[in-house]
Formats: C-alpha cells, structure tokens, sequence
C-alpha cells in the first residue's frame, strides 16, 4: 500500500526559495505537487508523469521545477523566486502503480513573508 511521505516548507521572504520532497513507500506512477489557499480551491501546482514528462500552473511556470527520482521513489517540487501568492498548504499526489488509486500526503504550510 502506498503511502506519501512530505518534508519541506516553512517560512521563506519573497524571492526566496524552498524545496519540497515526497517519498513513496510502494511503487507509483504518477506524482504531483498541488496546494490550497484559504478561501480558494485546491490547484494543481506541477506535476510528472512516470516518463518525466511534466505540467505546470502558468502561475508557477519559469519559477518551480519538478522532478523525481524514480531510484529513491521521491519527487521534488523546487520553489524559486518565491512570492507572497505562493503561501498554501502543499499536498504530495501520487498514484498506486498496482492499484490505480489516488494517494494524498498530508500536506505542508509553506509561507511567503518578509
């Protein structure tokens, strides 16, 4: 059974920048960064296929990267030129290679303040 593991987060001044890490404890597919403000609907923030093959948030694109090591079975999310607009809790998203089904960690406060 697959299970996400988060670290990362934390209190970072604009421009600044942070790297989040989820590791997986069974084989999965698919992985993903998404992130929910106060007030607004959970968004996909980035996200990598198996293959590498990545999609982004236009609001983040050019200023996030991510990328998995499949060896580790973890994906990164590295933040830079952080902005106020970035604060949400992160959630981890990965799909159970045996199962199919979707798996969620339990998410991490990043915060952008000076």
């Amino acid at each position: 059974q697959v299970q996400l593991v988060e670290s990362g987060g934390g209190l970072v001044q604009p421009g600044g920048s942070l790297r989040l890490s989820c590791a997986a404890s069974g084989r999965i597919n698919g992985m993903g960064w998404f992130r929910q403000a106060p007030g607004k609907q959970r968004e996909l923030v980035a996200h990598i296929t198996n293959g590498g093959s990545t999609n982004y948030a236009d609001s983040v694109k050019g200023r996030f990267t991510i990328t998995r090591d499949n060896a580790k079975n973890t994906v990164y999310l590295q933040m830079d030129s952080l902005k106020p607009e970035d604060t949400a809790v992160y959630y981890c998203n990965a799909g159970d290679w045996v199962t199919g089904r979707l798996v969620w960690g339990q998410g991490t406060q990043v915060t952008v303040s000076s």
